[in-house]
């Protein structure tokens, strides 16, 4: 798939909701320019169908960021083709926010369609932000090898979940889900919640990392908190999230991983 000389194409799409996508962005280009033959364009939304035509890697780190029926097509095909897509945090997060003056419940309606299959997951609920350890499920794979247990402090994700994961990394977790209508979810399913995972789809692989919150001083706005007082980068403090994550585009710049 790579062009003359080696070279990579890749897709960074990086906006949404409530997290500091500035932040995100500058530590994922950062990321992606370790690797001198990949040339990124970064866009906010899935209005990057002719880029993704031609790239070889997608990276995407959004919240509530709705592809549009032939974006959902385009992203399956992509994947289906060979494509590599490393989908981080809240990529699989549709949310409906409280409506003015009701009760402060989120909703998270089922609109993805055929991508919640593609990425392997769509986000429910989370329990509130707090510091929980992240387990080794496969410790002789090579994106978590010699990686230890480790605490974060990030927003532990409970999804639904689609089609055969090989899970890497997972969190356990039974209890409720405050705030989210389908919270009451993680009491009722199993405790292991995926963390990293790889899906196949075609010829193509998905690598989800559930990590990566961040939230700045602005970033709930509409949510009615003008300044929320302080500045969060949650695990990109944590040197194990730091070393999985680079692990992860290595991956897929790598060209011997995938056929």
């Amino acid at each position: 798939m790579a062009g003359p000389a080696g070279r990579l194409d890749a897709v960074l799409v990086c906006g949404g909701k409530w997290h500091d996508f500035d932040y995100a962005r500058l530590r994922l280009l950062d990321l992606l320019d370790g690797h001198p033959q990949v040339r990124t364009r970064v866009y906010e939304d899935y209005d990057c169908l002719p880029a993704l035509d031609r790239a070889d890697l997608l990276v995407t780190y959004t919240c509530d960021v709705r592809p549009r029926p032939a974006q959902r097509a385009a992203l399956a095909r992509f994947v289906e083709r060979g494509g590599r897509w490393l989908a981080l945090h809240g990529t699989n997060a549709v949310i409906e926010g409280p409506a003015d003056g009701g009760t402060r419940v989120f909703t998270t309606p089922r609109l993805l369609g055929e991508l919640a299959g593609v990425l392997g997951s769509q986000f429910l609920a989370h329990p509130p932000i707090e510091p929980y350890e992240v387990r080794v499920t496969r410790p002789g794979h090579p994106l978590v090898e010699g990686v230890q247990p480790f605490t974060v402090t990030d927003e532990l994700y409970v999804c639904e979940l689609h089609g055969e994961l090989e899970v890497l990394l997972h969190a356990e977790y039974t209890g409720p889900c405050r705030g989210f209508d389908e919270g009451g979810t993680a009491a009722a399913d199993e405790a292991a919640r995926p963390v990293l995972y790889l899906k196949r789809h075609g010829v193509g692989e998905v690598c989800y990392f559930t990590l990566g919150h961040c939230r700045g001083r602005y970033d709930v706005q509409d949510l009615g908190v003008d300044d929320t007082g302080r500045v969060d980068r949650g695990p990109w403090q944590t040197p194990e999230f730091l070393t999985v994550l680079g692990r992860c585009v290595e991956r897929m710049v790598d060209e011997r991983v995938l056929p």
